[in-house]
């Protein structure tokens, strides 16, 4: 009886280390994918916002092009020790950010327990909403909140990682986004090496005034219109490598 009570017991614990290993699967490929699925689509709606704040603000192009391709000079890539060294070009991430926030309200959240916030009482298991957008345009906060200006970033330890709250595009504390790593890689790498490669201009005939920014609505804030612009490889680039295999030759 010892025997087989003994046996019993071991085959739960098999079938437990299974179902537990099989669980912590599934945990696993959803966290993965959680963390997919916000570093790529929120990047794809930013690096559009961004080139249409550019496009926009004629300025900022020059300036950022001018930092980007300084350091890239005539690299075919820019790599992220290169963009290490671009804070004009980071700064404009940041304004891009802060007033082209991936999700205007960010993702709903749950009250643990009953709470009082600013003289108004919260019950527990209340649903919460954080308006980002308004909280990133907060005139008291950011002066000339509706200007896209990066350079309010240049002598500012801000960022959006969640540390400094009137910054949190991608939320703050623990649950805040996973995927801000590689959503802030990939959008770095794209962008720079757009900027440093090409010439961007609007399709003859349009000005910048016809660029709206008009949002499709849903959690991630995609541009509703698209963006059409003209990319031209840079000149100077083509001129100087040929120079160079001139030489050689």
């Amino acid at each position: 009886m010892m025997m087989g009570s003994k046996s019993s017991e071991n085959k739960g614990l098999y079938s437990a280390f299974i179902i537990g290993k099989a669980c912590c699967k599934i945990i696993f490929s959803r966290a993965v994918l959680n963390i997919l699925a916000a570093g790529t689509d929120t990047t794809a709606a930013t690096s559009v916002w961004a080139m249409t704040a550019l496009v926009k603000n004629p300025r900022v192009m020059k300036k950022v092009q001018e930092e980007v391709r300084n350091v890239g000079g005539t690299k075919d890539f820019l790599d992220e020790d290169d963009i290490q060294k671009l804070p004009y070009f980071k700064a404009m991430i940041k304004e891009t950010l802060r007033l082209h926030l991936p999700s205007q309200l960010l993702i709903p959240r749950e009250s643990t327990d009953e709470c009082i916030v600013d003289g108004y009482r919260i019950p527990a298991k209340t649903i919460v909403y954080v308006n980002a957008w308004v909280i990133q345009r907060d005139p008291e906060v950011w002066k000339n909140p509706e200007e896209f200006c990066p350079e309010r970033f240049l002598d500012s330890a801000i960022d959006f990682r969640g540390q400094d709250f009137e910054l949190i595009p991608f939320g703050a504390g623990r649950r805040i986004c996973p995927g801000i790593p590689m959503a802030a890689v990939i959008l770095e790498l794209v962008l720079a090496n757009l900027l440093h490669s090409f010439d961007w201009k609007l399709p003859q005939g349009m000005v910048k005034e016809d660029i709206d920014v008009e949002v499709l609505p849903g959690i991630t804030q995609h541009k509703k219109n698209h963006l059409c612009l003209r990319a031209k490889t840079r000149s100077h680039i083509l001129m100087l490598e040929g120079t160079s295999c001139d030489e050689n030759n």
